[in-house]
């Protein structure tokens, strides 16, 4: 049994506490932003991992609390990678683990894994553009999205060279759905992921946790599920 502390209670931390029994998982506690607080100091027995879905400014706060009791850590939140070489070095010196993700969809990775593929493949053919578009529900608030910026990130890495336009939209309940584009002067090409369900981020960052029980470093998704 994995005990977890679950740091923000929005939509993703209530779905999370519902699943967790699923994964042999057990919820010690929840901290929301109004008991930030209760990091440092609340009693919440046994605590092997702490799932931090709270908000970008907090990340950093967040960390050095829970740092201080070792706890690792899965973050979730999004927004707060300014604050990335602080975060790190906060879990180097505590000796923690932590696994940080813009996205725990699995199928997110390896379409991320196909989109970079793609940029090496058209970054040697000239005039070739390419483009991001991701959609969300109105309620999120980082655009571009976390995913958008680590698909950008790939892309570039894989050596496409040329700017790539990334756009987003924040309308009704989308879920979350992700485009990649490469267009030519005759042709296009298009790759899609759409999350049809939010539970799988959750189980996402569920099986993360269980990953991470025990370990010291500072991980990705594609530590966990492997390139």
């Amino acid at each position: 049994m994995t005990n977890l502390v679950l740091v923000g209670h929005g939509r993703m931390g209530q779905l999370i506490e519902r699943l967790a029994a699923e994964h042999g998982c057990r919820v010690a506690g929840v901290v929301t932003q109004a008991s930030a607080r209760d990091l440092a100091t609340r009693d919440f027995g046994p605590v092997d991992v702490a799932i931090d879905f709270s908000l970008a400014p907090a990340v950093k706060t967040n960390l050095a609390a829970m740092a201080g009791r070792k706890w690792n850590v899965v973050i979730g939140t999004t927004g707060w990678q300014n604050d990335l070489d602080a975060c790190r070095s906060l879990a180097a010196k505590a000796g923690i683990g932590v696994l940080a993700s813009a996205n725990f969809s699995i199928g997110v990775h390896i379409f991320t894994l196909i989109a970079a593929e793609a940029a090496r493949r058209f970054a040697a053919i000239p005039n070739v553009g390419a483009w991001i578009h991701e959609s969300h529900h109105a309620a999120k608030k980082d655009a571009p999205s976390g995913t958008a910026v680590m698909l950008r990130t790939a892309m570039e890495l894989a050596g496409y060279g040329r700017p790539i336009d990334v756009s987003s939209t924040r309308a009704g309940s989308i879920p979350g759905t992700h485009r990649v584009g490469f267009d030519a002067p005759t042709e296009s090409v298009s790759l899609v992921h759409e999350v049809r369900d939010r539970a799988v981020f959750a189980h996402g960052a569920l099986e993360a946790a269980q990953w991470l029980k025990g370990r010291s470093g500072w991980f990705g998704m594609d530590d966990m599920v492997g390139r």
